[in-house]
Order: C-alpha cells, then sequence, then structure tokens
C-alpha cells in the first residue's frame, strides 16, 4: 500500500499540472476545482456509505472541512488559479514543490527543531524560490507567482495541522475533505463571478475526468493515506519527482519552455528539497513504548539500538 501511494504521488500528481492547464482554458479556475472536487468526494462518499462506512460525526467533519480547504480550496485552488493566469505546468509544479521547505518551517514556528542540513535546506529553497522569480515565467505573472507560493503554504500548513486533528478514518477523510473543499471553492467561483461562456471542449471534459479519477479519488486519497501512515516530510516527497515529470509533460504536449533561470532554480529547490529530507530519513524509528537507554552499559545501549 505504502509503495503503491508513493508511486501515485509522484506519477499521477506529476501529469495533473498539465490537466489543469488543458482544463482552465474551458473552465472558469475556480468552478472548475469546485466541480472537480464535489463530484470525486460525492463519488466516494456514497460508495463508502454503501460498503457500510460510518457516517462521520460532527467534530470530523469540522475537521474535514479545515483540512480540506488549507490543502484544496488554498493549495489546488491557489494553482489552478495561477495556471489560469499563464504561469506554465511545468513553473507551477515547481513552485509546488516548496512544500517540504514550507512544512519544515510550520514545524520550527510550531517549537521543532532543524538539523545543520535542514537549516542548509531551508537557505538553499528559499534561494531557489528567489531564482524561480527571476524567471520569465513567474515575471510575467507576479501575481499568479504569489498564489503559487500561498498555495504551496496552505498545502504544507494544512498537511502538518492534520496530524492533530480527528479525521475521518480511513478513505473517508478524502471523501469529507474534498467535498467540503468543492463546496467552499464553488461559492467561492459564484462569488467571484465566474460564468460559463460557452461548453467545454472535449479536452476539457478529458482534463476534467482525468483530474476526478486519477488527481482527486486516486491521487489525493493515496496522500491522505500517507499522512496517517508517514511523517509528514516523507508525505511530501513527491515534490522531488513531480516537478521533472510535469516539465517533461508539459514541453512534450503544451509546447512550454523552461528558461536557464527556471531549470537553475528547479536543481537549487529539488536539491533543498533533498537536504530537508536527509534527517528524516536517517532517522531509526523506535518501537512504541522503548525507552532509552539512558544510563545503560554501552553493549546494553548497543543491543537497544539494534532491536
Amino acid at each position: 500500500m505504502l509503495v503503491g501511494a508513493f508511486l501515485s504521488l509522484y506519477l499521477i500528481w506529476g501529469s495533473t499540472y498539465l490537466a489543469i492547464r488543458i482544463g482552465v482554458a474551458s473552465w472558469p479556475p475556480l468552478l472548475m476545482a469546485g466541480v472537480r472536487f464535489v463530484i470525486a468526494g460525492g463519488l466516494m462518499y456514497a460508495w463508502l456509505r454503501m460498503r457500510g462506512a460510518p457516517r462521520p460525526g460532527w467534530r470530523e467533519w469540522r475537521a474535514a472541512a479545515v483540512v480540506g480547504v488549507l490543502l484544496l480550496s488554498c493549495g489546488n485552488g491557489g494553482v489552478t488559479l495561477a495556471e489560469h493566469r499563464g504561469v506554465s505546468s511545468g513553473v507551477a509544479a515547481l513552485a509546488v514543490a516548496t512544500v517540504p521547505l514550507f512544512t519544515l518551517l510550520f514545524g520550527l514556528v510550531a517549537g521543532g527543531r532543524a538539523s545543520r542540513l535542514e537549516w542548509a535546506g531551508i537557505v538553499l529553497g528559499l534561494l531557489g524560490i528567489g531564482l524561480l522569480n527571476l524567471g520569465s515565467n513567474l515575471q510575467a505573472s507576479p501575481l499568479g507567482a504569489a498564489l503559487i507560493l500561498f498555495a504551496a503554504a496552505s498545502w504544507a500548513f494544512g498537511s502538518v495541522w492534520s496530524k492533530h486533528l480527528p479525521m475521518p478514518p480511513g478513505p473517508m477523510a478524502s471523501a469529507t475533505q474534498m467535498l467540503t473543499a468543492g463546496l467552499v471553492l464553488v461559492g467561492a467561483s459564484v462569488a467571484s463571478g465566474e460564468r460559463m461562456v460557452q461548453l467545454p471542449s472535449a479536452a476539457g471534459w478529458g482534463a476534467m475526468a482525468y483530474l476526478i479519477g486519477f488527481g482527486s479519488i486516486i491521487g489525493f486519497s493515496a496522500y491522505v493515506y500517507l499522512l496517517k501512515h508517514v511523517r509528514p516530510a516523507a508525505a511530501t516527497s513527491y515534490a522531488y519527482v513531480n516537478p521533472v515529470v510535469a516539465v517533461l509533460l508539459g514541453m512534450g504536449f503544451a509546447d512550454e519552455h523552461v528558461g536557464p533561470e527556471e531549470a537553475l532554480a528547479m536543481t537549487v529547490i529539488v536539491g533543498a528539497v533533498v537536504l530537508i529530507g536527509l534527517p528524516q530519513w536517517r532517522q531509526r524509528r523506535r518501537p512504541a513504548g522503548a525507552t532509552p537507554a539512558v544510563g545503560k552499559p554501552a553493549a546494553v545501549r548497543r543491543s537497544v539500538a539494534s532491536e
């Protein structure tokens, strides 16, 4: 399950940036994101209820709404708006690669500590963000740049906070988050005056179907599953692979181009994310209920550590 969930994030989510780019050519951005999550969440919720899953309580709905708004309404909605304003799919994925950086920063604000490698990753990541904003793609759309970084920060904050909230069990967490976030996005679409001026093209319908089935039901469910079973820093490791997948797909199918500043930024940001992740990968998990072997002889400490 873990391997399948990680592969879903690495490959499927890397392709959703191109699907969003195709979709916003036919759909108003907030409406597209809202309809996507309402349909995906509604289908999942109905299927789970038919299979006997318990109805979430009020506290679980409230927690799902909070996390759903942060991850999907602000996070994915921000990405969709940015691409609607001209940010290329590859550069959008590259900017979202800063999620592990924001995750670490929010952990520090909450009282956590960072190793030297993590501090180096923070500095390198900030440098990469600066380089990314020097590229022609984001300079042509300052609002798009702000939206994409706001989306990354919201996603990271929601990922960290979700570990401390009473979420519904299993896939029901994905269904409730998508339903609540989708309704918020549809409301934002109505409030902002978005209108459908014509029916979406065949490509627009195809993009919507792909985002619902693969991007939301499969991809987002895999992400929620990982948040429950691994640390947030590991769950957000998709940020290493998504930019590469998105850039290659954008260049191959959408005639997108990556400038030298953006190519350098990709190298710097991915390097920063690797530095941030190294301490997490090296850290060994202590079995539940284990106590530190303080005060024991060296041979005993080695034995406890090996266990």
